[in-house]
C-alpha cells in the first residue's frame, strides 16, 4: 500500500517521493534550493531512530536533521 509518511520514519533502501512540506516557506525555499522538490524521487540511506536522516537527493548523499525529516511527507514507490 503506497501511503504517505513523514521521511523520518521511511525504511533505509527504500526510493521514496515528495509530496509535501508541511512547514513554513522559509523551509520550503531552503529545501528547494537544495533540490529537494515535491515531485523528487529520494533513496533513504539512514534513518536511523536518533541523529541525521541519510538521503541520496539527485545523486548526492544529505544529510538532514530528525525534525526537519519529520516534516518531509513521502510516498513509497
Amino acid at each position: 500500500m503506497n501511503q504517505d509518511m513523514p521521511l523520518a520514519m521511511v525504511v533505509p533502501g527504500k526510493l521514496v517521493t515528495v509530496t509535501e512540506v508541511r512547514d513554513g516557506r522559509r523551509l520550503q525555499k531552503r529545501l528547494a534550493d537544495m533540490g529537494l522538490t515535491l515531485g523528487v524521487q529520494i533513496r533513504v540511506i539512514n534513518g536511523q531512530m536518533s541523529g541525521p536522516v541519510l538521503i541520496d537527493l539527485r545523486g548526492s548523499r544529505v544529510a538532514l536533521g530528525r525534525g526537519i525529516a519529520q516534516k518531509i511527507v513521502v510516498k513509497e514507490m
